[in-house]
């Protein structure tokens, strides 16, 4: 057989259509459209109309409205009965937090916490919080640094370290307020707090604030800072945190390391579909002023419009999932 020959009976052979191959083409066609309409409206956790949802994808408005329809049937996106706005749909939240478990969260963040204490100096944790209690995933400690002895997988108390009031002050404040009054707020060294109402208000401050300090509060001689790790719902799923022996770590040092550690937190934050710690990286454009780590009170660091753009994606994120909740029975 000649090479033409065999190149021909190689070739696909048409359809009852005539177009061949084009089918394949036409089907891939198709689906980065789906796509684009997907990330369009995932920019846009506030709903878009038909029009700026075909725009935004670089679409003519019939073709996103024939691929828009299927996807809401499909359950990819969601159209508001009465606005006719579009946002994502709760079979996309299903998946995502399907994928979204613990061992893709130390698979992902472990070269970011390792990076950040080379970079540092300090050791850096990933933290979840299980009900009360708050489970190191994955720590990583600087070339040169004493090693703590808790291993990854200990449990830490919320109340008496930074990563356990990061994760407290993600909660609503009703549940936050709940789960610190039944929690029994055990003093480890003189700092540690254990009035439920000095806690509380510590925790708006960091709820406030984004940033939380362990002064000393579970051992006199070790400091720490965390802030909180989000998914691509805005949940708070995970702290990050770095820590040190105090005297390597004084106020203004420990502050010092609030840059870094954030940077890292909208890294991973971003690698867990985030949008709004990409929108906050783009925004932000310098370190400004440090934090204070002396006591509650601090100054923010980023320009006011940053911190607006990432509470209202997160907010309308969480409200999209609040929604998916619903609508399959809690599954998500």
């Amino acid at each position: 057989m000649s090479a033409a020959a065999g190149e021909r009976s190689a070739a696909p052979r048409p359809t009852a259509s005539g177009r061949g191959s084009g089918v394949e083409r036409g089907g891939i066609q198709s689906l980065e459209r789906a796509a684009a309409l997907l990330e369009a409206a995932a920019r846009r956790p506030e709903g878009l109309g038909l029009g700026e949802l075909a725009a935004a994808a670089g679409l003519h408005t019939s073709t996103a409205f024939h691929l828009a329809r299927t996807l809401v049937r499909l359950g990819y996106l969601d159209q508001e009965p009465e606005s006719r706005l579009y946002r994502i749909g709760s079979r996309l939240f299903v998946l995502a937090a399907a994928a979204l478990d613990e061992a893709r969260l130390v698979a992902i963040g472990g070269p970011i916490l390792e990076r950040l204490a080379r970079e540092t100096g300090a050791t850096a944790h990933l933290a979840v919080r299980s009900r009360a209690e708050i489970v190191v995933v994955a720590k990583a400690a600087a070339p040169g640094l004493l090693q703590l002895a808790e291993r990854p997988g200990g449990t830490r108390p919320a109340h008496a370290t930074a990563i356990g009031k990061v994760l407290l002050a993600a909660l609503p404040s009703k549940e936050r307020e709940a789960l610190v009054r039944s929690l029994p707020l055990e003093a480890h060294t003189p700092a540690t707090i254990t009035e439920p109402a000095q806690l509380l208000a510590e925790l708006e401050v960091v709820a406030r604030e984004g940033v939380a300090f362990d002064r000393g509060e579970l051992d006199p001689e070790i400091r720490c800072v965390a802030v909180a790790v989000h998914d691509f719902a805005g949940r708070a799923v995970a702290a990050l945190g770095l820590s040190g022996p105090a005297f390597r770590f004084a106020d203004e040092a420990l502050a010092r390391l609030v840059v870094p550690l954030e940077a890292a937190a909208r890294e991973l934050s971003s690698a867990l579909g985030h949008s709004a710690a990409r929108r906050v990286d783009e925004v932000d454009s310098g370190p400004g002023p440090n934090r204070s780590a002396s006591g509650t009170g601090s100054k923010p660091r980023r320009a006011g419009s940053a911190r607006s753009a990432a509470t209202t994606a997160r907010s309308s994120a969480a409200t999209a999932v609040a929604a998916a909740e619903r609508r399959s029975g809690g599954r998500v």
